[in-house]
């Protein structure tokens, strides 16, 4: 009987309970529903909502936020100047199997429209032994336009050149003053490396006056160096200052190392251009010797008696040099009446003078000093 009671007892607490919380969930959610009907009677809008009243700004001209980009106002000016060339070297080779086979060297570079007539300054190492020249650029319409070019003149000596390209309406590149340059300038390079056309890198100018060799007796000399990326492809192109002006034409970069870039002095390229456009070639004395800076690691292992001086390790045959009465291990320590330090020095004071003109030099042989008489002659094509 009392277990009986117990689960009746049981079950009239369980249906209790449930019956409270039925009831609880009905009171619950009714009171928001009455809130809301009351607060839909009462509206409240705050000032601020009263379009009415709001004044609108008024829209911000897109031409006002870009006055403060000078590097793409300088870009949409002049990018158009530079173009792509793109080359081919024809090549006939032998083969045991196959006989006389003829390939094609194909190859990517840059220039820059210096003038109306179609002439573009490039580097000599782009368009050297093409078979074929064509000339990529860009309208201010934004097509893009081939032409057929030819080579006018180059010289290896600076690794300029000149294209000629047939045109109406040719973008032209404004030229600076690359003596006004200084470095931490903004220096602005346009190009097409890797192919791709009218690329744009930012860097400041890192240096000046630097020398460069690119070959067996070649030096490139007084180049500006940059930080703006210069990439395979780049060669030719143009280093723009931030007034949209040319100041250089980029010619090389380090292999492996970052930040470094290198362009030839615009005051330079235009001076070599010009005499290309006229003559096709350079004309320069030339001594005929190959030589070496003398450096501490140099006169210790030949036992040199001086610290200075340009170490004559070759004197090519009938040259002016051979005709003075140079001989190899000579030291050329004057020239022109000019200490020399270096063999930099020499170049720099060869270009003070003209085909046939006489130089006096000062010679070291054997620990004395001997005095000769230069004829500077016109430097040959080829040296053997």
């Amino acid at each position: 009987m009392a277990k009986e009671f117990k689960t009746s007892l049981l079950v009239y607490l369980v249906l209790l309970l449930l019956i409270v919380t039925i009831f609880g969930g009905i009171v619950y959610w009714s009171i928001p529903l009455v809130v809301n009907r009351e607060a839909k009677e009462v509206p409240i809008i705050p000032e601020e909502q009263d379009t009415k009243s709001k004044v609108l700004s008024p829209p911000v001209d897109a031409a006002e936020e870009r006055k403060d980009e000078p590097i793409a106002d300088i870009v949409a000016k002049v990018g158009s100047s530079v173009v792509k060339i793109t080359t081919v070297k024809e090549r006939i080779t032998y083969d045991f199997f196959y006989g006389q086979t003829q390939e094609q060297i194909k190859g990517e570079g840059s220039g820059v429209i210096i003038d109306k007539k179609g002439y573009i300054l490039t580097n000599n190492h782009v368009v050297e032994g093409a078979d074929q020249i064509r000339v990529f650029l860009i309208d201010q319409s934004g097509q893009e336009r081939e032409l057929e070019g030819r080579v006018l003149g180059r010289d290896s000596i600076t690794d300029l050149a000149v294209v000629k390209v047939n045109g109406d309406d040719l973008p032209v590149a404004p030229l600076g003053d690359s003596d006004k340059i200084r470095v931490g300038d903004t220096a602005i390079a346009i190009g097409n490396p890797f192919g791709f056309s009218n690329t744009v890198t930012v860097g400041v100018i890192s240096a000046l006056n630097r020398d460069l060799p690119i070959r067996e007796g070649t030096e490139l000399l007084d180049l500006i160096q940059t930080d703006a990326a210069i990439n395979p492809g780049n060669s030719g192109g143009a280093l723009f200052n931030i007034h949209g002006e040319v100041i250089g034409i980029n010619t090389a970069i380090i292999q492996g190392a970052q930040g470094l870039g290198f362009a030839i002095p615009i005051n330079i390229a235009r001076e070599i251009g010009q005499e290309l456009i006229k003559k096709g070639k350079i004309e320069r004395p030339w001594i005929g010797i190959y030589g070496g800076t003398v450096t501490p690691e140099l006169k210790a292992r030949l036992n040199l008696s001086v610290d200075k001086g340009v170490f004559i390790f070759r004197v090519i045959p009938d040259s002016p040099a051979d005709l003075a009465g140079m001989r190899k291990n000579d030291i050329l320590i004057n020239f022109g009446g000019e200490n020399l330090d270096s063999m930099e020095e020499l170049l720099r004071e060869l270009r003070k003078y003209k085909i046939g003109d006489i130089v006096q030099c000062v010679v070291l042989r054997d620990g004395k000093k001997l005095n000769l008489t230069l004829r500077l002659k016109e430097r040959p094509d080829q040296i053997s």
